[in-house]
């Protein structure tokens, strides 16, 4: 029995697809904005507030491993209805709030694990979702090129480990644009306009990035975005970036010219 707590995206369909296809059993705590999952009979739709109610209901099921997919919302502390176990746990989420919203995962990890509940990777039933080291299309990148993605690695790696800042766009060793909480979208969306013919786009995980809870995400929308905004290459993670819609992605990447690899 593995214990998931969902979010937005697509991800946890994908997730559920593989663990209905392998006949595991599962139960979801459904952390969507809008009870996504209600029409799942193993769906339980609980306010994160509700730490006693949550726990109760793992330990109920005899689960001893969770995890987490998809995008899960802030939560307003403010708007959380809380019961006994929340009044308890709640200081040190409102603590880690104010480090960065991958600090509020870190630490309902840390709760978890407390209460002797193992968080696994997210990609732990779909590794197909992932992609081992090398270029998947046709176009490769050029040594300036490998040098720029150097760079840029270095630069995610020294931003802040709690933030959401998992990508950023370079251009020959310069930083164009980094992401901020809006997303990968909407910075892709914000250099449009933008005329260096030798951008990169780089998504992964920083040094110290826990990745039981938030690996980054890209798909064939994300591809169609870079080439809006000229994108000439993506580079991501090996074995640590999802990649949705893969066979899809990547013809539209070859048929537009743009290199996808995992370093």
């Amino acid at each position: 029995m593995i214990g998931l707590f969902l979010g937005e995206n697509k991800l946890p369909l994908e997730i559920l697809k593989s663990l209905k296809k392998k006949k595991i059993k599962y139960f979801i705590i459904d952390l969507s904005k809008n009870n996504k999952f209600k029409n799942d009979k193993n769906s339980h739709f609980i306010n994160i507030g509700k730490f006693g109610k949550i726990l109760e209901l793992i330990k109920s099921k005899k689960c001893k491993k969770v995890l987490f997919a998809g995008n899960i919302i802030k939560p307003r502390i403010s708007k959380l209805k809380l019961d006994l176990k929340g009044f308890y746990y709640i200081p040190r989420i409102i603590k880690a709030s104010k480090l960065g919203d991958a600090a509020i995962l870190k630490e309902l990890i840390n709760i978890l694990s407390e209460n002797k509940i193992k968080v696994i990777k997210l990609n732990t039933y779909n590794p197909e979702l992932t992609l081992t080291k090398g270029c998947y299309t046709k176009a490769k990148p050029s040594v300036i090129d490998k040098l720029t993605i150097k760079k840029g690695i270095q630069i995610l790696n020294k931003s802040n480990s709690y933030n959401h800042v998992q990508a950023l766009v370079i251009n020959n060793q310069k930083v164009v644009s980094l992401e901020k909480r809006k997303g990968t979208k909407d910075m892709l969306k914000s250099i449009r306009n933008n005329n260096l013919q030798n951008k990169l786009l780089l998504k992964m995980p920083k040094s110290k990035q826990d990745l039981r809870a938030d690996l980054p995400t890209i798909g064939l929308d994300t591809i169609k975005d870079c080439k809006k905004a000229n994108i000439r290459g993506i580079v991501v993670k090996a074995g640590q970036n999802i990649f949705l819609d893969k066979h899809k992605g990547l013809q539209f990447a070859n048929k537009n010219n743009i290199f996808v690899m995992a370093t």
